[in-house]
């Protein structure tokens, strides 16, 4: 069994765009997004800025959780393959 511990979600005010919104994440998703843009030579704020250019989908938040999963699963499996593509290396996505 996975042992789950409680995480504090973190609410900060950004600019997206020339609009000012409000985005809530879970403080690790903060920490380890902050670590990607530290690693990228970018703010945090302009991660999320290119993440939200790169969205398909309108919720922001879920955007950056994909994003920082994408991010450690290309590390985890070695390359840079999209997320989705199927382990056994066929590109097709996993239909669930």
């Amino acid at each position: 069994m996975v042992k789950l511990r409680k995480s504090e979600v973190k609410k900060r005010s950004i600019a997206l765009h020339g609009k000012k919104t409000s985005v809530s994440l879970e403080e690790e998703f903060w920490i380890a997004a902050r670590d990607i843009a530290n690693r990228r030579g970018l703010s945090l704020f302009k991660y999320v800025e290119q993440i939200g250019q790169g969205r398909s989908n309108g919720n922001l938040s879920s955007a950056i959780r994909l994003a920082v999963l994408d991010h450690f699963v290309s590390i985890y499996r070695g390359s840079h393959r999209t997320f989705g593509a199927r382990p056994d290396g066929d590109p097709k996505q996993d239909k669930g």
